[in-house]
């Protein structure tokens, strides 16, 4: 697929601003819509938008759930329209972080509060809506609600620690669960439901003003989750359903023992035998969310390593042989061609560099992650191609100003001369520079355009704690942003 000379911002929906501690699907989102209007953007980029783990960090990439979404993110406000919540009393919430800790019990409560009152007032149009939603969503709706009602059920840390019969998913078991926990079950699909309206609102509200919407899906999913629980026979489980091999990659020169990833890997010869339909399902569920996706780790298509299970580090694994083309080919057969940006970083290897060309995925290029003093290297500015998306940051890495900070003086200047630095901001000089690249798509953390350091880092890769907490203010939807952000653009020839 072809895209644009475009350009937009990566900012997750959880750092919007507003006064749930976090951000949501409403009026914080329609504002930075329409910041990114008065900025010249016609992209927004987020993070995973699935239900995260509290046991796993709060991670977007390690979610309850592939296809459903965080109700977290549902604004309250259209539920007190409708009469089903009372004004809720908000804590005084931290302005500038994440209180997860707060602010999940203050959601959850609300929400149940708002599910109480619909059982109780909702008129018959709404009624008919949400039983509609039930049906054209059942296939991984109902699985989803019921783990998660059976989670709460049973308190135990993952669902490989539940009894046998609900592990191994006995029918007769889960039927009785079905109705003895029928009303969380009905409520886990209530915020579905309002999450997938508000999504659609906003999605319109995007599309009505030129805003597309780019999504991000990890190649693996949580050992912790429906999608394992449900699909046992798509990964390389044992037979009391614990994973065989887990996912990661070796030891390189910034990691002496590699790193675990801790996910189940897929077994691909069995997902093959039924044309990859459990993929097709995810993809299909993600084009209708997102106009643009990214994939984390392209490479583990092309290959993957997997490492046994009982390893404590990365050391001991082995490279496998991904489903490659055909993969690709057999869901582009059954969905049209695919909107999708690869994320291609590391030790990246000629056979991935092929199964990208070959369906014409971008890859990434990120400024933060250049040899300032190599105008050759992969992701220095000068070397940048068209068929690629350039970023100033990401959510992996330090912000501008904080990579800036950290190089060494020999790189600082290598990059003072490389971006044309005159005294200015840096931050602007790095944003002007990857914008005007040959890069098809061009992205900057929000933190970037504010010149922000590293103390705004929205996540370190290999820590567990202190993550994905970080949010804007509402006085940094700044118009004078907006207008330097806008010029840039159009000096740049993007949209």
């Amino acid at each position: 697929m072809s895209f644009e000379r475009q350009s937009g911002v990566f900012l997750h929906v959880s750092s919007l601003p507003g006064p749930d501690g976090i951000g949501t699907l409403g009026q914080p989102a329609r504002e930075f819509v329409d910041f990114l209007v008065e900025s010249d953007q016609s992209l927004w980029q987020t993070c995973p938008i699935g239900p995260t783990d509290a046991g796993q960090g709060n991670s977007p990439y390690s979610a309850y759930s592939a296809r459903a979404g965080n109700p977290l993110f549902i604004e309250l406000d259209p539920l007190v329209e409708a009469g089903w919540l009372d004004e809720p009393d908000r804590p005084d919430f931290d302005d500038r972080e994440v209180e997860f800790g707060r602010v999940r019990p203050f959601k959850q409560g609300a929400l149940r509060n708002a599910f109480a009152g619909f059982e109780e007032r909702a008129d018959e149009d709404a009624r008919a809506a949400f039983e509609t939603f039930r049906t054209e969503n059942a296939e991984w709706l109902d699985d989803y609600a019921l783990f998660r009602a059976l989670d709460a059920h049973f308190e135990a840390d993952t669902w490989m620690d539940w009894p046998d019969d609900a592990k191994f998913r006995d029918p007769e078991t889960l039927d009785r669960y079905r109705e003895e926990l029928a009303e969380d079950v009905r409520f886990r699909q209530f915020c579905q439901w309002r999450f997938e309206r508000q999504w659609a609102d906003l999605r319109a509200y995007a599309h009505e003003r030129g805003i597309d919407l780019v999504g991000d899906m990890p190649i693996y999913v949580g050992a912790n989750s429906v999608d394992v629980w449900a699909n046992p026979e798509i990964f390389k489980l044992d037979d009391d359903r614990e994973p065989i091999y887990v996912a990661g990659v070796p030891p390189d020169d910034f990691s002496d023992t590699g790193q675990l990833w801790g996910m189940p890997v897929y077994d691909w010869e069995t997902l093959a035998e039924r044309d990859y339909d459990w993929w097709v399902q995810r993809f299909a569920g993600l084009l209708d969310r997102f106009d643009v996706f990214r994939i984390d780790h392209f490479k583990g298509f092309e290959s993957y390593y997997q490492v046994p299970a009982e390893e404590d580090t990365a050391m001991n694994g082995e490279w496998v042989s991904g489903p490659g083309r055909d993969f690709f080919a057999a869901v582009r057969d059954q969905l049209g061609e695919l909107p999708i940006v690869v994320e291609d970083l590391g030790a990246i290897t000629d056979a991935t560099r092929e199964l990208r060309d070959a369906f014409g995925f971008p890859g990434m290029r990120v400024a933060g992650m250049a040899d300032w003093c190599d105008a050759e290297s992969t992701h220095h500015p000068a070397s940048y191609d068209e068929p690629s998306v350039a970023y100033t940051s990401t959510h992996d890495t330090s912000t501008t100003v904080g990579w800036v900070k950290d190089l060494s003086k020999k790189q600082r200047e290598c990059l003072y001369f490389a971006v044309d630095h005159e005294g200015g901001p840096i931050n602007w000089d790095v944003i002007e520079t990857v914008w005007e690249t040959p890069a098809v798509i061009t992205f900057a953390q929000f933190q970037d355009f504010h010149g922000l350091g590293d103390e705004h880092r929205f996540n370190l890769p290999g820590t567990a704690t202190g993550n994905w907490k970080w949010r804007m203010l509402d006085s940094e939807l700044d118009s004078a942003v907006a207008d330097r952000l806008a010029d840039v653009t159009r000096k740049a020839d993007r949209t």
